[in-house]
């Protein structure tokens, strides 16, 4: 179980990518297409696009593969009751890791949709771990328990590195059982980053995202914050765009002793998941 192995062994996650409205086989069979890995991430309306709900698609995806699924769960859209009531649905279909995120708002979607961020994602951790706990967010019991283990996000490419640092530290204070970060392209910030949270003892697994294009990574560096593509990246690119994967195992091997785990942000490409975890299990010998 990867709950078993994080800080024990070197962990590999990846993100399924988009199913586009009820084509749920697609993405079984996308799924069924990785090579072993730990955990496969479900997104939760990224961009504030529509897609299946995360809970749900997690579910089938582990009936359907056996893979443990990791949906995320964003602050966006639920009240703090329906959150409650998610929660509980979330662990009746069997899911016990959840990715706990504020969610992108839904301007940057096509709906005239009004976000509703009840609470933080800070709040969120906690209020899941009280009802791990077997209380509800008015601290009163109900029936049972869940039994999730709580993932946060992290930039280790921010500009504000300390207050970056700041926010993982209340992460953990809140309860996050480990760390899934942006994706990270410049080694040397990836490393600052975990020495600035090693006393913290808390399994990170390092964002990886083989960039596509020149045009991906300048739109990505201009309007994505957190995340810092150094000018050589950009030239390996320039020179030739299937330099990504090279690029990032490049990445992975440089800093893959100061962290626990890789996250696989190959947006669906099952090709570039797959070299990568190939890469990953030869340099870490498992």
């Amino acid at each position: 179980m990867l709950k078993e192995k994080l800080g024990t062994k070197f962990v590999i996650t990846t993100e399924l990518g988009a199913t586009e409205g009820t084509d749920v086989q697609t993405s079984i069979n996308k799924a069924k297409s990785y090579q072993p890995l730990d955990g496969i991430n479900i997104h939760d309306c990224p961009g504030g696009r529509l897609r299946i709900n995360s809970i749900s698609l997690a579910h089938i995806i582990q009936e359907e593969t056996g893979f443990e699924t990791i949906p995320h769960f964003t602050c966006r859209d639920r009240s703090l009751l329906g959150t409650q009531a998610d929660l509980l649905g979330a662990h009746a279909l069997g899911i016990r890791y959840l990715l706990a995120t504020t969610g992108d708002t839904p301007k940057h979607g096509p709906y005239p949709s009004t976000a509703v961020y009840n609470y933080t994602s800070l709040e969120l951790i906690r209020l899941i771990k009280k009802m791990n706990r077997g209380v509800d967010y008015n601290e009163k019991p109900f029936k049972g328990q869940t039994s999730f283990c709580v993932a946060a996000t992290a930039r280790p490419a921010a500009k504000n590195i300390e207050a970056e640092i700041k926010r993982v530290r209340d992460k953990v204070a809140a309860g996050a059982d480990f760390i899934q970060t942006q994706p990270v392209f410049h080694a040397g910030k990836a490393i600052l980053f975990m020495d600035g949270i090693k006393d913290l003892k808390i399994p990170v697994l390092m964002g990886v995202m083989p960039l596509k294009s020149l045009k991906l990574a300048e739109f990505m560096n201009k309007n994505v914050p957190g995340i810092d593509i150094p000018p050589e990246v950009m030239e390996a690119l320039a020179r030739s765009e299937k330099a990504a994967i090279e690029i990032a195992c490049k990445f992975i091997s440089e800093i893959y002793s100061y962290v626990n785990g890789i996250h696989i942000m190959a947006m669906g490409d099952v090709e570039a998941t797959n070299t990568l975890i190939d890469f990953i299990r030869e340099l870490t010998r498992e």
